[in-house]
C-alpha cells in the first residue's frame, strides 16, 4: 500500500432554486467568487422598467413643458370664469333691485340715495373681485404642488420598486453563499479530519517500527534484516 497524498478539496458551489429552477448560483472562477441572480423575464421587465422610468423622470421632474402650462392655465381660466360669474349672480340682482326700488320711489336715478347705494354696492363688489384674483394665485400654486406632489410620489413608487428588487435579489444571494460556505466548511472539516486520521495512523506504525527496530536490533543477529523490515515499514506508512 503506498502513499497517497491528501488533494485539498474544490470549491464548494452553492445554489439556491425555486420550484425546482435555479435562482441563485455561487461559483468561484480564478480567484473570485461570483454569485448570479437569474431573473425571470416578468422580473427583468419590472425592474428596468422601474430603472427607465426614475432616470428618464429625473431629467425633466421640476420642468413644465408646454402641454402642462396649457393645462394649468385653462384650469385657472375655467375657475376665474366660475368666480367671476359667481361674483355677477350675486351683484347684478342687487342692482337691478336698486334701480327699480330708487325709480319707483324717485322716477329717476339721479340722486343721492341711488349714488350712495350703488357706491355701496360696486365697492363690495370690488373687495369680492380681489378675493377672487388671490384666489386664483391660491388656485395656481395650487396646481403646480399637486403636479409635483404626484411626480415625487411617481418617482418614490419606481426607487421603491428598484429598491424591493435589489434587496430581494441579495436576499437570495445570501443563501446561495450560505450554502456554498456551509459545503466549504464540510468539505475543510473533512479533510481536516482525514489528515488527522492519517498522521495518526502514521505516527502508530512508526512508533511500532522504531520499538520494533530496536528490539530486533538488541535481541536478533540479523540486524541487517531488521534494518530491511524498518525500511519497509517506513517506506509504506
Amino acid at each position: 500500500m503506498g502513499k497517497s497524498s491528501k488533494k485539498y478539496p474544490g470549491y464548494s458551489a452553492g445554489t439556491l432554486k425555486l420550484n425546482g429552477e435555479n435562482l441563485v448560483k455561487t461559483y468561484k472562477k480564478g480567484n473570485n467568487v461570483i454569485s448570479n441572480y437569474v431573473m425571470s423575464e416578468p422580473e427583468k421587465s419590472a425592474y428596468r422598467y422601474a430603472q427607465n422610468s426614475f432616470n428618464n423622470s429625473l431629467q425633466k421632474l421640476n420642468v413644465f413643458d408646454e402641454n402642462t402650462q396649457k393645462d394649468f392655465q385653462n384650469q385657472i381660466n375655467a375657475y376665474t370664469q366660475k368666480g367671476q360669474k359667481m361674483i355677477d349672480n350675486i351683484y347684478t340682482p342687487i342692482l337691478n333691485n336698486l334701480k327699480t326700488d330708487i325709480a319707483s320711489r324717485f322716477g329717476n336715478l339721479d340722486n343721492s340715495v341711488f349714488m350712495d347705494n350703488l357706491n355701496s354696492i360696486e365697492s363690495n363688489r370690488a373687495d369680492a373681485v380681489n378675493s377672487l384674483a388671490q384666489d386664483v394665485l391660491i388656485k395656481k400654486d395650487e396646481l403646480i404642488n399637486n403636479e409635483l406632489s404626484r411626480r415625487y410620489n411617481y418617482m418614490n413608487f419606481l426607487q421603491d420598486l428598484q429598491n424591493q428588487a435589489k434587496s430581494s435579489m441579495l436576499n437570495f444571494v445570501g443563501s446561495s453563499q450560505a450554502n456554498s460556505a456551509s459545503g466549504n466548511n464540510y468539505n475543510a472539516q473533512a479533510y481536516a479530519a482525514q489528515a488527522n486520521s492519517g498522521s495518526s495512523f502514521g505516527n502508530l506504525f512508526s512508533s511500532l517500527g522504531s520499538t520494533l527496530g530496536a528490539t530486533m536490533m538488541n535481541s536478533n543477529p540479523y540486524s541487517a534484516g531488521a534494518s530491511a523490515a524498518l525500511g519497509i515499514i517506513s517506506k509504506y506508512f
